[in-house]
């Protein structure tokens, strides 16, 4: 039985595609698919902060998550939950840097939110550790995500160059910020 997509997933994957590959030479299928699938779930409002506290409570700043991710001194109760919540951080920084980076603007960073750099080197960072869960389970998406810590800010471009196609073809098509 195969696995039903989002109705979107067509669409992301001809636009990311188009940015990755046609505008700036990054011709990894693989990557493409993610951010294509990562931009379908980002979609739903409620993906963006799925990481939740112990009350059910969504996490929505990196220090929580980071303590989220952490399972020696944070609370991940595993170290595949460190791997899950890497991920996110990894895949909401690359979202938010790339689609929103206005999100980042210094009224926020005085009102104790990361600054895009912090974000930036976050997401790196996560996405670096989840690629070295190289075993089992996780070995044939490790490398992956080795190549998405490495080309990070490229990613992050490429994400701009869709949110530009998206403004251009559709002017508002995107809301104003992510909060």
């Amino acid at each position: 039985m195969q696995a039903e997509t989002h109705p979107l997933e067509p669409f992301f994957q001809q636009i990311v595609r188009n940015s990755y590959a046609g505008k700036l030479g990054i011709h990894d299928t693989a990557i493409t698919q993610y951010v294509a699938h990562l931009l379908c779930e980002f979609s739903e409002a409620d993906k963006l902060y799925k990481v939740r506290d112990e009350e059910g409570k969504p996490l929505r700043t990196l220090e929580e998550l980071l303590q989220a991710s952490d399972p020696v001194n944070g609370t991940a109760a595993s170290f595949d939950a460190e791997r899950a919540v890497r991920k996110h951080i990894g895949d909401y920084a690359l979202f938010v840097s790339g689609m929103y980076p206005e999100s980042m603007d210094p009224y926020r960073r005085r009102h104790g939110q990361q600054s895009f750099e912090e974000l930036v080197k976050v997401g790196k960072e996560s996405y670096y550790i989840v690629s070295q869960f190289d075993l089992e389970e996780y070995a044939d998406e490790a490398p992956m995500f080795r190549r998405l810590a490495g080309w990070f800010d490229r990613c992050i471009y490429g994400l701009r160059l869709v949110r530009e196609d998206l403004t251009l073809s559709k002017p508002g098509f995107l809301p104003a910020r992510v909060n």
